[in-house]
């Protein structure tokens, strides 16, 4: 059994566990948990329509304050192999940096996390006030249907406690210990259809142009920020991210416009109000204009987990190990973590997510080593 996280890392680099693929990553996991004294679960979600997902779920302790750390060892695709310097799942280490797809997103950061509790339980042995248990699924990067929300609702069912939680996502920016996310903004999306007449432009009279009204509608959306922000988020954003009138004929007035957008909201908004918001807008410049609008489905509602004694209790350790007082950030797109918090308070914090989903993705393994310390720190400050 190995504590060391830089192998662990590497091990699983080498485990090409492309959504939906495991590819041998969490049985890495948990063959060295089981070695270490924890119980584990393997358990395989379904549901028709998407791909079967296999997750792990692994405990060690007794009653009390139950302390979890979530990841995910699923990847995203590497792309052109041959634009890598390094094998994407190779697990080179060059000059002090692990190379490969899902070193920084995120699996470093669980084997930073896996590699803390053993060195614990090593030291300390089991927990006798309270449990350490792990959430690690194969359904991230994917439709994230079949993994975390169903892994926590078995283990809620299970009765495993869950108090408080950690999220080893890739967090910083700059530096390691320079951000931590206390929470998420929710993403809604949506899709304009403008409803014209087909018809010859020298004749305008005789037809009714949808790209008109296309760009009154998407004026109106935009004339007016959401909100302000709020202690914790900035302002709401709306994003327009594709026009489209499928015409490739420059003397015809095209029968139909499309549109897509996605906006970024905050806490003073739910996906309810925020369609609320968007139709009235939408009504309020048609006049005339003959639309439709539908709103994707969405599980991405904005969160915060309120700064307290566990957040505080995380930054600490940051600080401690870093000389850093990291940033309380609820930036960025969206994670696991809007499952979690549903559960027990949930924070993030992981490696930096420079490289992440690119070519030649690559991390640190000193950052990976100080992660892991840093993790050790807070297991141990949460059972002193």
């Amino acid at each position: 059994m190995t504590s060391d996280p830089v192998e662990i890392a590497c091990a699983l680099v080498r485990c090409a566990s492309v959504t939906p693929a495991d590819a041998g990553a969490l049985g890495v996991l948990e063959s060295l948990l089981q070695q270490a004294g924890f119980t584990t679960h393997r358990v395989v979600f379904a549901e028709p329509g998407t791909p079967d997902i296999d997750n792990l779920y692994a405990r060690i302790g007794g009653s009390g304050p139950a302390l979890v750390f979530a990841g995910h060892t699923d990847v995203v695709p590497p792309g052109k192999l041959e634009a890598w310097t390094h094998g994407p799942f190779a697990a080179e280490i060059v000059d002090g940096r692990l190379y490969g797809r899902g070193a920084e997103d995120m699996k470093g950061g669980v084997a930073a996390s896996v590699a803390a509790a053993i060195n614990h339980v090593k030291c300390s042995g089991t927990p006798k006030n309270g449990s350490i248990s792990f959430l690690i699924t194969g359904d991230e990067e994917g439709p994230a249907i079949n993994g975390t929300v169903k892994l926590l609702a078995w283990a809620k069912a299970q009765g495993f406690a869950m108090d408080h939680c950690v999220l080893g996502e890739p967090t910083n920016v700059e530096a390691l210990g320079d951000t931590v996310k206390i929470g998420r903004r929710g993403s809604l999306t949506g899709h304009i259809t403008v409803h014209g007449q087909q018809g010859h432009v020298a004749y305008p009279e005789r037809a009714a142009n949808p790209v008109h009204g296309m760009a009154r509608l998407i004026t109106a959306l935009l004339a007016t920020p959401l909100d302000a922000g709020t202690a914790h988020f900035a302002p709401s954003n709306l994003e327009v991210t594709t026009v489209d009138v499928g015409n490739p004929t420059t003397n015809v007035i095209p029968a139909e416009a499309k549109a897509s957008f996605n906006i970024r909201f905050n806490e003073g908004w739910t996906p309810a109000t925020l369609e609320a918001e968007i139709r009235r807008r939408l009504d309020g410049a048609a006049s005339a204009i003959n639309y439709s609008v539908v709103f994707a489905t969405t599980n991405a509602v904005a969160f915060v987990t309120e700064p307290g004694t566990f957040v505080e209790m995380v930054t600490a350790a940051i600080t401690a190990e870093t000389g850093r007082t990291p940033r309380l950030s609820t930036t960025g797109g969206t994670s696991d973590a809007r499952f979690i918090k549903d559960y027990c308070p949930v924070v993030e914090f992981g490696l930096i997510g420079r490289t992440m989903h690119q070519v030649d993705e690559n991390v640190s393994t000193a950052d990976i080593a100080a992660l892991t310390r840093i993790y050790e720190r807070v297991i141990a400050a949460y059972f002193a």
